[in-house]
């Protein structure tokens, strides 16, 4: 078969297409993948680069997760197909199941259990013609969605999910969403609207009208004017209750000032700075909550699914692209001149 194999830590050239990889082999509580597409993550990039530092480091060269990872290998979370094959102990009866994986590898059995490690790192994932994957993990899905809107949705928008969720956005309250045009940032737009709550965003110029029509109530373009003042001007005496942080960097004090007293804050990238300086007495006086989040848990996955299969959310398919041209892919991606998401087509 096919597979994009990731030979090291470095640039686009660490990613090389071996068109005679090994079928990969089913374990008994396995099914194998024919996979139809599998979208691209911020996370693919950094963990080429090698881009997540240690607690000692934060320029380390590091990977996701406490283990190091092992060339070479075959990276891709997103993952919608068809089942091909399954293992002994899974029924036959599943193979020529569409599916919608999720990618993560869990501690534990759990439904609340957060993934320690994902499908693409701990173990190869979906930029090949195969993956094989738990049984469990492939979950069946009916619905007119192609394999590549299919792909937009698993973990940026888990990962949506799981800060909406840890921060208990209801309905009625207002959430602030940074990086509002990428993959987590607008699905959590409509991931808002799907639970009653409306959602602002902070976007690149020209982007604002795309991210409205998603489902913001109303948009601050990056970088024009002080943000405190310019969502102040914004929200006209309305309070934000919940801060959705994917890009971090020098914005995150003017991010906990914006937030009311006993407001939450959750972040899950660091994309504009990992390292950061805050007034800790904004923290402890304003009484609020601050949430770090990693992927998800199978709640998570599971309400991702539901809410796809419903039609409550939309798959935000910016493009596509075969699998030989992940580097042009990974290229496009780093320019951040899209909304939604980019997916590999594997045919």
């Amino acid at each position: 078969m096919r597979a994009i194999l990731l030979t090291g830590h470095g640039g686009p050239d660490k990613l090389q297409l071996d068109a005679e990889r090994p079928v990969p082999d089913v374990a008994p509580d396995e099914v194998l993948v024919k996979v139809g597409a599998c979208g691209i993550n911020n996370t693919d990039i950094w963990v080429r680069e090698g881009a997540y530092g240690s607690s000692d480091d934060p320029e380390e060269v590091a990977s996701f997760g406490d283990s190091p990872l092992r060339f070479p290998l075959v990276q891709g979370a997103d993952i919608a197909g068809v089942i091909a094959d399954t293992g002994a102990a899974v029924e036959a009866s599943r193979i020529g199941e569409r599916v919608m994986v999720d990618f993560g590898i869990y501690s534990g059995s759990g439904e609340d259990v957060p993934s320690h490690d994902y499908i693409g790192s701990g173990r190869p994932g979906g930029f090949a013609d195969y993956v094989a994957v738990p049984a469990e993990n492939a979950h069946a899905v009916e619905t007119t969605l192609t394999d590549a809107e299919l792909a937009t949705f698993c973990c940026a928008y888990v990962t949506g999910e799981h800060m909406l969720r840890r921060t208990r956005v209801a309905a009625g309250e207002r959430v602030l969403v940074t990086g509002a045009s990428g993959g987590v940032g607008s699905g959590v737009i409509q991931l808002c609207r799907a639970r009653g709550a409306i959602p602002y965003a902070v976007v690149g110029a020209g982007k604002e009208d795309a991210v409205k029509a998603i489902g913001a109530e109303g948009t601050v373009t990056r970088g024009q004017g002080e943000l405190v003042d310019v969502v102040a001007a914004l929200m006209d005496g309305k309070a934000i209750d919940v801060v959705v942080d994917t890009v971090s960097g020098p914005m995150l004090p003017d991010l906990l000032e914006i937030l009311r007293p006993q407001g939450r804050y959750a972040t899950c990238g660091a994309m504009a700075g990992a390292m950061v300086e805050i007034d800790m007495r904004r923290v402890y006086l304003k009484n609020l909550e601050i949430h770090g989040a990693t992927q998800g848990t199978r709640r998570d996955f599971v309400a991702i699914r539901d809410y796809a299969l419903s039609g409550a959310i939309k798959p935000l398919l910016a493009r596509t692209y075969p699998l030989a041209e992940i580097g042009r892919a990974q290229d496009d991606f780093k320019r951040k001149d899209f909304v939604g998401k980019l997916v590999l087509e594997i045919n």
